[in-house]
């Protein structure tokens, strides 16, 4: 199963406080490890929600917000995608993983979906139509 691995914002992040030189070094082999495992498959971190933006739908209608956005607990500050056996396995992962932040952080865990959950929704047609984007972009 693929899982998305969020690595929640906190007042650090979102003032663009770099991690420290140890913090680097520190996830720099958890990184490793995650590669050697065959676990890992992206990860990357993100600029402060102040540098994003939003587009808000209503229908037809759409509306560009500019960051900052409130609420930094909800916001992320990094990820993952990673291949693993089971919840259990990504939480094993996570637990092992160096505090992402200088202070109290958060990571959460959520399953992608996969074709198969889809059921009955997911015609053949749409189904060669994925296989053929994911070829494409694992192409690149």
């Amino acid at each position: 199963m693929r899982v998305m691995v969020l690595v929640k914002a906190t007042k650090d992040s979102e003032a663009g406080l770099m991690p420290s030189t140890e913090l680097f070094e520190a996830m720099g082999k958890y990184n490793e490890e995650l590669v050697k495992a065959g676990i890992m498959l992206a990860g990357e971190g993100l600029k402060p929600s102040s540098q994003g933006k939003r587009v808000a739908f209503d229908g037809p209608n759409r509306t560009v917000i500019d960051g900052p956005f409130a609420q930094t607990s909800e916001l992320v500050a990094g990820f993952w995608l990673w291949q693993v056996k089971d919840m259990a396995e990504a939480m094993e992962w996570a637990k092992r993983c160096p505090n992402p932040m200088p202070g109290p952080s958060e990571i959460e865990i959520r399953p992608i979906y996969e074709m198969a959950d889809f059921g009955d929704a997911l015609t053949p047609e749409i189904a060669a139509q994925e296989e053929r984007l994911r070829e494409q972009l694992s192409g690149r």
